[in-house]
């Protein structure tokens, strides 16, 4: 690998995408991406004790669904990049402990499958795994009790606020499949003062545009050079505030930008309010819907650029700002 520009990394050699697995729950499901999962569920509990419980079997389901997929066994794997939006990433950690891989846990908010990716790439590229495999998850009912009002209170959602989906995604990264990562741009700590944790895209915003921004100059493209531009997850606000922004830098993002979040759910039928949001949005419409596109030929060059507010319980009770952050990879059709 290389560095070009100021942030950005090149693979000489790109690793590939070997296999990858999403699942989700019933509001996916009942969602216009519905075909593209490998399984879903209709019970919020997948059959467990607890929300957490079923967050962590979620994870379970989708590498099971990517080793399956790419008739791999877990002792094929050297290391596993995974995270979540709980407290010390219980549900990577419940989650994937019978699997026994070597594990690395990784916290992006929002934008971790895009950071878990990006790191699987380079332990390949660079020899120290033969694959690697990245994976992250969110539940609705989960993140609702940590983040803000428990169900039960029946508290009234903001018209900015997400829907945080109960989905997780897996890919698998080796040196074989259709489609290759071939750069990768570690975006950095934006923080413009929002503090509305209901308004995450307007938190998140911010970093996406500068990341996009820095990745297009580092590698001399334009927005027209990239069959889509994804996003996840911005929701409506975040995506009117991203064109906005780099609008005024002369970058037309409208005709090659597609937001995870808003592409998952139906806003109109679904009651989503700005769209949706956490670690599991993004992943599954990665590992199910883009990547499945890629491989029909549907794609042949695209931008994954996940985006998550870093923010927890305990700042956002004590009034801190709510900073955001980017990755940006670009996946190509080989």
């Amino acid at each position: 690998m290389k560095r070009i520009g100021k942030q950005t990394i090149e693979f000489t050699t790109p690793p590939k995408i070997e296999s990858h697995g999403a699942v989700a729950g019933k509001k996916e499901a009942e969602g216009p991406l519905a075909a593209d999962f490998d399984q879903t569920f209709k019970d919020t509990t997948l059959q467990t004790e607890s929300w957490e419980k079923a967050e962590a079997q979620l994870q379970k389901e989708a590498v099971s669904a990517a080793l399956r997929k790419g008739g791999l066994t877990p002792g094929e794997i050297d290391f596993i990049l995974a995270g979540d939006l709980l407290n010390q990433c219980i549900s990577s950690t419940f989650g994937l402990l019978d699997f026994e891989i070597p594990f690395l846990g990784q916290y992006g908010a929002c934008s971790t499958m895009a950071q878990t990716l990006f790191l699987a790439a380079v332990l390949v590229d660079c020899g120290a795994a033969c694959r690697a495999a990245a994976v992250t998850s969110s539940h609705f009912c989960s993140a609702e009790r940590q983040f803000r009002t428990p169900l039960e209170y029946g508290a009234q959602r903001t018209p900015t606020a997400q829907w945080t989906a109960t989905a997780s995604g897996c890919a698998i990264v080796g040196h074989k499949g259709r489609v290759e990562v071939r750069r990768g741009l570690a975006g950095k700590i934006v923080d413009l003062g929002v503090k509305d944790p209901a308004n995450m895209g307007a938190a998140m915003a911010p970093a996406a545009a500068d990341s996009i921004r820095q990745f297009l100059l580092d590698t001399g493209t334009a927005p027209e050079d990239y069959d889509c531009i994804y996003t996840g997850d911005l929701g409506q606000v975040g995506t009117d505030l991203l064109h906005k922004t780099l609008d005024r830098d002369g970058l037309d993002l409208t005709a090659r930008h597609q937001d995870c979040g808003l592409l998952l759910y139906d806003r109109e039928s679904q009651d989503v309010h700005a769209g949706g949001s956490g670690c599991g949005c993004s992943a599954s419409v990665l590992c199910g819907h883009i990547l499945s596109r890629m491989e029909a030929g549907g794609l042949s060059n695209i931008l994954f650029c996940a985006t998550g507010a870093l923010m927890s319980p305990t700042s956002s009770q004590q009034g801190e700002n709510i900073p955001g952050i980017c990755h940006v990879l670009q996946l190509s059709r080989s």
